[in-house]
């Protein structure tokens, strides 16, 4: 018996990290956040002063870049570059602009696959991102595209700036939300769309349990097919 490989993939604000990270911990599985790989990537050419643009100046950093991933006692994920751990510092609107920007480089995304295919030869994992149905893990047993309306998305977006402490109006959080879809969605490479074999799972009128419990249904269901 393999491997199994959960895949959530869907738009920015969906909730995916969230209710992937709780579905994981039910299920005694290893989460995989790969945005926060985009993220440590973003960070790395930020600090030194690429434009986070342009292909070919990402692509030379890529060489002196060493991403982990390691877990904590509590199995948290913990990101760590070059020998530092950068898990806080990703985490800012700036990196996650750069992070945005640098998925859309061929050579970045090129990178970061091995990395991503090594987790789920290794563990029992669920994975979220924009393609990881399509593109990261296509062999994956369960395929789920998590979805929610970009008011609702960026309202859930908006309540978690304000809990932290940052003063955000919620209009510019929605014109965010609208702005990273059109580029995700838009992008040549590796467009957000759901694989042929995915379930859809709309949470916009779900709360949080009722999202991880649609998951976990869907997750049941098709391991029982399987």
């Amino acid at each position: 018996m393999g491997h199994m490989a959960i895949a959530i993939d869907g738009p920015s604000g969906a909730g995916k990290s969230t209710l992937a990270r709780m579905a994981a911990k039910e299920l005694g599985y290893i989460y995989v956040d790969t945005g926060a790989l985009y993220r440590t990537v973003g960070l790395y050419a930020l600090r030194h002063g690429a434009d986070v643009h342009d292909e070919q100046t990402v692509a030379a950093l890529l060489p002196e870049i060493r991403v982990e991933m390691r877990y904590d006692g509590a199995g948290v994920q913990r990101m760590v570059l070059n020998g530092e751990d950068v898990s806080d510092l990703i985490r800012t609107p700036e990196v996650s602009m750069a992070a945005s920007a640098v998925s859309a480089l061929g050579p970045v995304r090129a990178f970061l696959l091995d990395t991503q295919r090594d987790m789920a030869r290794r563990y029992d994992v669920i994975m979220d991102g924009r393609d990881i149905g399509t593109v990261v893990l296509p062999e994956a047993q369960v395929k789920i595209f998590l979805t929610a309306s970009a008011r609702e998305r960026a309202r859930r977006r908006w309540r978690e700036l304000r809990e932290k402490g940052m003063d955000v109006a919620l209009e510019d959080v929605l014109r965010d939300v609208e702005t990273r879809d059109k580029n995700d969605s838009g992008r040549a490479l590796a467009p957000l769309r759901p694989a042929e074999d995915a379930v859809m799972c709309d949470t916009t009128e779900l709360d949080l349990e009722a999202s991880l419990e649609l998951i976990l249904d869907t997750v049941k269901k098709r391991q029982s097919h399987g």
